[in-house]
Parts: C-alpha cells; structure tokens; sequence
C-alpha cells in the first residue's frame, strides 16, 4: 500500500490532542477498562471533576459484551457499559460524585447525544470537554461529540487497545479492518448533518 495514503488515514483517523483542564470527561462506550482507568488518571490529575461514562447495550447483541481484559479484577456482573466504566473508574479511586452516568445508548452517536442531555438534565454549562476513547475510534468520537456539544472545544484523548496503534494499524487484519471500518462510518453516518449544514 502506497505510504501516502496509509499516513493521511493515520492523520485523520487517530486524533489526538494535548489534554488541558477542561470542564467535564465523556467517554462513548465500551468494554475495555483502558478507556476508564486513563480517565481515572486524567481525574486523579485534576483535568476535570467530573466522568460522564456512556452506553448502553450492544445495539447488535442485545446486551454488555463482557470484559476484555482484566476480568479478575472488574468481574462484577455488568449490565452495560456504563455500568462497567462506572465500576472501573471507581476502583481507580474517582468518588461516586464525580461520575454522571448515562446508560441507554446503544452507539456512538448516541453516546454522544445522550450525554448532551444527561447534562442538560444536570444543569450543567460545557464550554470545555475532554473525550477519552479507544485510539482507532478518535475521529469518529470528534464528530459525534462536537456536534452534541456544538459551543464546547472538544479535546480528544485517545487510548490504543487491542494492540492496535497509529503506527501498526495496517500490519494486520484486525487493525485493517477496525481503522477502515472508522473510515467508511465517518462518512456514511453524518451524511444528513453535512447536507443540513451545506443548506445553512
């Protein structure tokens, strides 16, 4: 594969920013700890007071796919992501009343959207977000969480998992498959969104 375009993908899939203090952590969800713990970090830090974990259930299985790793130590029996990410982010020592949950999405975008209106419920003014996520899903996450929060600056904090790295995604087929499966998906789901903002 021409080098070119395997960097220009890299560029645009694999957002990554400088965290800075901020007013709020999203985190779409998932079933990694390592998204969670770098929260918990990024907390312990003092860059945000509050987590708002996020997600549901599987929109394609119906229910919280399991732990991938560390499963002997968050070995509760979660009933969604947010749920998990609550648990992981508590036993890496953020207090209960730093974390805003939001447990009914069931994809990104939800996440996303869902999140806007657990703040909103909360009476919460976002003008600074720090969205920490799996790495090959950073781009997606941008957009998603950018339009929810329109007026807020959105910093992306990314987190690799599944071996998967800017730097070897195209040296195997999961890491193929992952970051080109992102690719196609911030095209054909925020099609309605770009033809909106093109009739403005």
């Amino acid at each position: 594969m021409n080098k070119r375009i395997i960097e220009d993908i890299t560029s645009f899939i694999f957002v990554s920013d400088t965290p800075r203090q901020a007013d709020v952590m999203l985190l779409p969800g998932g079933s990694d700890p390592a998204v969670p713990e770098k929260a918990a970090e990024l907390y312990a830090d003092g860059y945000a007071p509050l987590i708002l974990p996020s997600g549901g259930v599987s929109i394609k299985t119906g229910k919280f796919n399991g732990v991938k790793r560390k499963a002997e130590l968050y070995s509760d029996d979660y009933a969604t992501d947010c749920a998990f990410y609550t648990d992981v982010l508590l036993k890496n020592g953020v207090p209960p009343s730093a974390i805003i949950g939001e447990d009914q999405s069931g994809f990104t975008k939800e996440n996303a959207t869902l999140s806007r209106k657990a703040v909103d419920e909360h009476g919460l003014n976002i003008r600074t977000a720090l969205v920490v996520c799996k790495s090959f899903h950073a781009r997606r996450c941008l957009i998603c969480y950018q339009l929810a929060f329109p007026e807020a600056e959105i910093q992306v904090v990314p987190v690799d998992v599944y071996g998967i790295t800017r730097g070897n995604w195209f040296r195997h087929d999961d890491g193929v498959n992952r970051v080109l499966g992102e690719l196609a998906r911030c095209g054909n789901q925020f099609v309605a969104e770009f033809k909106h903002a093109a009739r403005m």
